[in-house]
């Protein structure tokens, strides 16, 4: 049902669509100002306008080489950017309601929480364990060479690489705000940085150094323990001190300051242009974002089975169910931050979007669905959070013009 500007009824035939007249009274016509609205009213319209389904975008018309050369205007869709401009560059409290379904816990989108601050000394016995390669079985692979700080903390690759070449089953996550994160590694089998930290100094597949030998090295065979006495008092190399240095480190990760710390923080609303605001509307409502990335780290640090566990085959990777052993958490994995999250291709837990825009396109087609059996009936369907999004090739350009800016 189109919806119409206010004016005086003996007028009516006079009126507007409410898109086209908050465009003209955006400054693309000449009509007069409406009548009793104010700026807050305007703003009630520009709620009211995004509130509507978008029309479909028009194919381009027809070229008649003898007609004057005129710029082609979308009416709808300008004044749609309007009212998208106008809400997002105001305060929070007055954007549109996001697109969440029921039940989901959701927060609004707010400016970086300060990371902890843990004493700099230990910091700097953290920073020098993280990059040395004698914490690893063949004192080739230290936590920076799958951690890369020019990589995002992350290695780039579509899987991880660890002792002698080999090939892990997941995707290095990235390091950027870890301090915020609640349970750590894809499936949450760790609780705390000190205990996560020395499950990949251990794992066959990744570091494979045995703890009581890395402990006798490091104090026969490097000058950690006087490192570790100008910390913690005395010279003992326990494996408690060094999850708690490495820890301690990884804590002050975070993601380089951008443009929409600028914009979300307020210190210059004008910090995102139309079209990453276009796509910052995009993310909070049709396509449907809000629902696993809100909040200042943009995720709920939830676990979801999204589609890419390969349920029911070969390479099936069974998540969070490993972990608790439930049957609801098969295939489940950790939703990671959306904070820097052009620099951390590739994308899923199996790296299997190398570009951010195979990123969206996955999400847009409603993710991979499991081979249906002879009832039709497929084994174990994504999450209900996982739709089809129907995102034309504009609105996909915007949400990822918008996503470049975190």
């Amino acid at each position: 049902m189109r919806m119409f500007s206010r004016c005086r009824p003996a007028a009516r035939r006079f009126c507007l669509p409410l898109g086209l007249a908050l465009w003209v009274a955006a400054g693309a016509g000449t009509a007069a100002p409406a009548q009793g609205g104010g700026s807050a009213a305007s703003a009630a319209d520009c709620r009211a306008l995004l509130a509507t389904a978008a029309p479909p975008p028009q194919p381009p018309a027809a070229v008649n080489a003898d007609a004057p050369r005129r710029a082609a205007a979308d009416p709808e869709a300008e004044a749609r950017q309007a009212c998208v401009a106008r809400l997002y560059r105001g305060p929070t409290a007055g954007w549109p309601a996001p697109q969440v379904d029921a039940g989901v816990k959701w927060q609004e989108l707010a400016p970086r929480p300060a990371l902890p601050a843990p004493p700099a000394p230990l910091v700097a016995l953290g920073a020098q364990l993280f990059a040395d390669p004698r914490l690893s079985r063949g004192q080739d692979i230290s936590c920076a060479s799958c951690h890369a700080p020019h990589l995002a903390f992350a290695d780039g690759r579509r899987l991880a690489l660890g002792h002698e070449a080999q090939a892990g089953p997941r995707h290095t996550p990235h390091l950027l705000g870890v301090a915020f994160v609640p349970l750590l590694m894809w499936d949450g089998r760790a609780s705390d940085l000190e205990s996560q930290a020395l499950l990949p100094i251990v794992n066959p597949l990744e570091m494979a150094m045995d703890l009581g030998q890395l402990q006798q090295r490091l104090s026969r065979e490097t000058d950690y323990p006087q490192r570790f006495a100008q910390v913690f008092g005395d010279d003992a190399v326990t494996l408690q001190r060094l999850g708690q240095a490495l820890a301690a480190f990884q804590r002050r990760i975070e993601a380089p300051r951008s443009r929409f710390d600028d914009f979300i923080e307020g210190r210059n609303p004008q910090a995102l242009t139309d079209r990453e605001l276009g796509g910052l509307h995009l993310f909070r409502t049709k396509a449907r974002c809000m629902n696993c990335h809100s909040g200042p780290q943009l995720t709920q640090h939830e676990f979801h089975q999204i589609g890419t566990s390969a349920l029911g085959r070969r390479l099936q990777d069974l998540g969070r169910q490993a972990v608790t052993g439930r049957a609801e958490d098969a295939g489940a994995l950790r939703t990671p931050s959306l904070r820097g999250v052009a620099r951390t291709a590739p994308y899923f837990h199996n790296g299997s979007a190398p570009t951010l825009r195979g990123l969206l396109e996955t999400y847009n087609a409603g993710m991979p669905r499991p081979p249906k059996n002879a009832q039709g009936l497929m084994a174990i369907p994504p999450s209900p959070l996982i739709q089809p999004l129907q995102l034309n090739a504009r609105e996909l350009q915007d949400l990822e013009a918008f996503l470049r800016t975190l």
